[in-house]
């Protein structure tokens, strides 16, 4: 039995939802976002709240169900408030800098890296060294920052590399001296 696909989403106001064929467009302050319904749902807009209802009681069905109440209500809050991950660099001379839609990174490497930010999504950088990536698409917005940590992952014997705000990174200890 899904749970959290029988919890309506509640619609703020500013949020317009437009339902057609087998598709919902959510549209508000910040954006517009559309998705297309799976089979085996329908989706319902009652006043100011949304509704999934399945249409039989299998197992994918109500899988469907809760994957699909969780998508919408991302688009809702998307729409409304926005997502935004916040990635700490850490190292000697690690730094970030945003000019226009590129990233510039200078991670330790012999060239800088230029990373293109994909539309829908925007990059600031606060004293050269926390990186936050905002954008109305959580999953989008997730992707971005996971490339940019792809770039360089943090380390665990010096912590050095690129990682999220709350992350933790468990440390190891070096080599032990040689006895003598």
């Amino acid at each position: 039995m899904s749970r959290v696909g029988k919890i309506p989403v509640p619609v703020p106001s500013g949020v317009k939802i437009a339902l057609a064929d087998r598709s919902v467009a959510v549209e508000g302050p910040k954006g517009k976002l559309e998705m297309d319904v799976m089979d085996g749902v329908d989706v319902v807009v009652e006043g100011d709240t949304m509704l999934v209802q399945r249409k039989g009681d299998s197992r994918q069905e109500r899988s469907t169900q809760g994957l699909t109440r969780r998508l919408l209500a991302n688009m809702v809050e998307g729409v409304s408030e926005g997502f935004s991950k916040t990635l700490e660099i850490n190292g000697v001379g690690y730094r970030a800098d945003v000019q226009g839609s590129n990233v510039h990174l200078a991670l330790g490497y012999s060239h800088p890296i230029i990373y293109q930010l994909p539309e829908g999504v925007a990059a600031k950088v606060e004293n050269q060294t926390v990186l936050t990536v905002s954008g109305i698409s959580r999953q989008l917005v997730g992707e971005v920052a996971a490339e940019i940590r792809k770039l360089r992952p943090p380390e665990p014997y010096k912590g050095k590399g690129i990682r999220y705000k709350d992350e933790y990174v468990r440390r190891k200890a070096g080599k032990a001296g040689a006895a003598a």
